[in-house]
This record gives structure tokens, sequence and C-alpha cells, in this order.
């Protein structure tokens, strides 16, 4: 039997097949990694495999940027790297109620607004007050003064922002403009109509029956001489009485038809500290309307003339008597005009409440004596 030798196989060889199938082992994983990476790129919509644009799982803040921004941080802040952008979805009405992700900063120093059935801030105000706001508009429209005038009054009772309720006193003065100080009596009017005048019957006794002064009465109906006035003539007639409310801290006077309706507002001159204008109510005296009265200042202790250079007080004088137990004993008050017109707006009266004399001309031939009331209020 032959005898074989062993001999073990070359390391050489051994060793390069070895290399061989590494190389080719090592090519394989670097293609499939390559391609797996490729593939997961293009399945993120990351070009290049760049950085994912969703957030990582448990790092899910957003953040919802102002409608001018686009992107980036608020305010330019920089922002964590687990953080998302979201640009919000378009500002809607002020009148529509949102939700949303993070409060906007309150916006501060409001410019006046027009008047306008889409505020541009509703600070203070209800969804009630604006719906009244936008049905008056709409009423006027559609030439429904007198409603829209009711509507625009009532509005005055609830809460607005100052620049709102100087936009419906405003508006309300223009429209009085057209039911009051005109010939016209609209329909369904209950402060005003037509009325004809009896047998005998003189313009003063009209004025009385309606608490409002003959003088009011003759400028509406463009009366020049009230004794021609006839029997079965029509005019139009004002049901009064007419109030006025004083307010102290803003040196205004509103000027009210009956207990409720607004008509228009007045700048005003009060009291100085020391002799200031008294709250409370007060209403005109009787025999208190007086044309340039002769006046003493017992100051200086002169007298003076309607006919003085100098004369103080202006073209008209309403006295004023206090009803309340705090004022009742208090004399020499009135509402009058003045020959410093610089003076309204100020505290510089002895405790008088001082109008413009054009101004005072108008308040004149509209309070009555024992009827009307001033209300004095901080």
């Amino acid at each position: 039997m032959a005898k074989y030798e062993y001999k073990p196989l070359s390391t050489g060889k051994r060793r390069n097949s070895n290399t061989r199938y590494l190389v080719v082992a090592l090519l394989v994983i670097v293609i499939g990694t390559v391609m797996l990476i490729k593939s997961r790129g293009r399945d993120s919509g990351v070009a290049g495999g760049g950085e994912p644009v969703g957030p990582e799982p448990g790092n899910e803040s957003v953040y919802v940027l102002p409608p001018e921004r686009s992107s980036g941080p608020v305010g330019g802040n920089t922002a964590r790297a687990d953080t998302t952008y979201v640009n919000p979805a378009p500002a809607l009405s002020t009148r529509t109620e949102t939700t949303a992700a993070a409060p906007q900063p309150a916006t501060t120093n409001t410019p006046p607004v027009a008047f306008n059935p889409v505020p541009h801030a509703t600070a203070n105000m209800t969804e009630a007050t604006l719906t009244r706001i936008e049905k008056a508009l709409k009423q006027l429209e559609t030439g429904q003064l007198i409603a829209a005038r009711d509507s625009l009054n009532a509005v005055l009772a609830t809460e607005m922002t100052p620049e709102y309720r100087t936009s419906v006193k405003k508006k309300l003065t223009e429209l009085a403009q057209q039911w009051m100080f005109s010939k016209t009596v609209f329909p369904s009017d209950t402060l005003t109509e037509m009325y004809t005048v009896r047998p005998g019957e003189m313009l003063a006794n009209i004025g009385k029956k309606f608490d409002v002064p003959y003088e009011i009465l003759m400028q509406i109906n463009d009366i020049r001489r009230p004794e021609l006035l006839q029997a079965g003539q029509k005019i139009k007639v004002i049901k009064g009485p007419f109030h006025v409310k004083v307010y102290r801290s803003t040196f205004t006077m509103d000027l009210y038809l009956g207990s409720q309706m607004y008509i228009k507002s007045y700048k005003i001159g009060l009291g100085t500290q020391s002799r200031e204008t008294p709250a409370g109510r007060w209403r005109v005296k009787a025999g208190g309307k007086l044309i340039k009265p002769t006046w003493y200042d017992e100051e200086s202790g002169r007298t003076y003339l309607a006919s003085d250079p100098d004369y103080p007080l202006g073209s008209r004088w309403i006295a004023i008597e206090g009803l309340d137990a705090t004022n009742k004993a208090r004399e020499g008050f009135a509402l009058h005009g003045t020959k410093e017109p610089e003076s309204i707006g100020t505290r510089s009266s002895r405790g008088c409440i001082r109008l413009h004399n054009g101004d005072v001309v108008e308040v004149y031939n509209l309070l009555v004596p024992e009827k009307s009331e001033v209300r004095v209020v901080d």
C-alpha cells in the first residue's frame, strides 16, 4: 500500500482568497447603505438626505407665527432645534371668536376709529353692542332715520370704548340736525309732531304746553314775527323739556331731550379748585334766564352794564338753584357766556359754568325754568 505524505495547503493561496471575499462583502455593504440612505431621503422629502423637516418623536413643540412672519423664530430669537414653525391661518374678522395657539400681545395707543360697523378694537365692548351699531347703520342705509336714532341712543347706555362713544354721539348730533333742528317731522317720531295753531293761541303758550321755549319753535319753523301766527297754521313742535349733564373731569356738557335722548355736547369752563363748581342736581331757576343782565362784582365792588366793553358774562345768563340737601342753600351759580373764550376747557370761573357765547344762546333757547335739570357729576 502506497503511503501518502501529508502536506498542509499553501497558506499564501488561502490568504489571497479570503481577502478577495472580504473586499467583495464590504463593497456590497457600502453600496447597500448608500442606496438605503437615498431611498429614505426621497421618502422624507429632503433633497440630498438633509435634515428632516418634521420634529423628532418626543420633540413636537409648535410655534405659531404672527401673520406678517412666514418662517423663523418669533421676534428673531434663536429657537430650539426640536421646534417646528408653522404659518397660521389668515386673520379673521374681529367679530369672529378664534382660539390661538399662543396669545398675541395687546394693542396699545389705538387711534380714534371712524364710525364703522366692523370695529378695529373691541375692548370693553360686547357682541350685543356691536350688533346694535350695525343694525342702526343698516337702518340709516334704508332711510329709517328715527329707528336708527333710537338704536344708537340705546347703545349709549352700554359699555363702549371712548372712541366708539365719541363716534356714536357725533352721529346722533348729525341726526338731530335732521329730525329736531329742521321743519321736518319724520314718521314714527314720538319726540316731535305737527301742531295746528288754535284761535287766539300765541307761540309762547304753545311752548309752555310742550315744555320748550318759544325761541326754539321760532328757529325750527323759521318764524320771524311770532305775533303774526295764525289760527289753523301748522307748525312743528318738540316735546320737552331739555336737560343738561355736566362732566367736570372732561369739561363737557351733554344736552338731552327728555331724560334719555342725547342731542349734542358742548365744551365748558368750570370753577377754580378753590371755588369748584358744585356737584349734584340743579335746575333752571324761575326768572333766571336773562340777556346780558347788569352784574355787580362783589370782589371788585364794580357794577357791570351790558354796554360795557369788558362786560364779563357774555351774551346770556341762566341762573340755577340746587335740588339736593348739599347745594339747596347755595346761590349765585349759573350757566353763562364769557368774554374770555380761551377759558373754555379750564378751571377759571368762580364756580359758574362758562360756555362760548354762541353755545350759551343755543342752550338758553332750549332750557325751561323749573323744568330743565342741570346735573353736575365728576
